[in-house]
């Protein structure tokens, strides 16, 4: 079986999108070494995205870049599932499966339909969800070099929730963007 992964491009103040989602800081990343994405998007069977994230992809379409219009730019190729608790309204979108279900059963059907490949989370509040549930396997993080002040938060967890990680690997084909990947600490 494949790992769960949580992975994103943050500002280096914390946030991976700013408000109202905004993708458009992604331009000031660091570009990644030749291959880079292609290798991580080969490894991706599901990615697991969040409704808030969706709708504004879908209301941003024009005003997005190549780099943040599609999944690793358009180099990955899976399924996608959408948290939802109205599915039905997404039941026009051939590209995507809605599911109204925890993130434990998202989880579990993500990772019966990857089988040996992996499955990305790829929404800061499902995967603090999973998180909660100790379902993350891997964390995968690059930073760009701005600072975005507002937005969307890496992990916000009202009232604290500390979780600690043990550095895995760091991208050094890429280290300008700080690439590097985390496992949790388990308890």
């Amino acid at each position: 079986m494949g790992k769960v992964a949580w992975g994103f491009t943050c500002s280096i103040d914390g946030f991976i999108a700013g408000p109202g989602h905004d993708m458009s800081w992604m331009s000031a990343a660091e570009p990644l070494a030749e291959g880079t994405t292609e290798r991580m998007a080969g490894d991706v069977a599901v990615i697991i995205s969040g409704r808030a994230g969706y709708d504004a992809a879908k209301a941003q379409r024009a005003e997005r870049d190549e780099t943040t219009s599609q999944a690793y730019g358009g180099a990955w190729s899976g399924t996608e599932f959408v948290l939802t608790h109205r599915p039905e309204e997404l039941a026009d979108d051939p590209a995507v499966i809605p599911l109204n279900c925890d993130i434990v059963e998202a989880v579990g059907r993500a990772q019966e339909l990857a089988g040996d490949r992996d499955v990305q989370i790829i929404s800061a509040d499902i995967a603090r969800q999973a998180l909660e549930h100790d379902l993350i396997d891997e964390l995968q993080v690059f930073v760009a070099p701005v600072f975005l002040g507002d937005g969307t938060r890496i992990f916000d967890a009202p009232g604290g929730h500390r979780i600690d990680w043990e550095l895995v690997d760091v991208y050094e084909d890429s280290p300008r963007s700080f690439g590097r990947t985390y496992r949790p600490k388990r308890r």
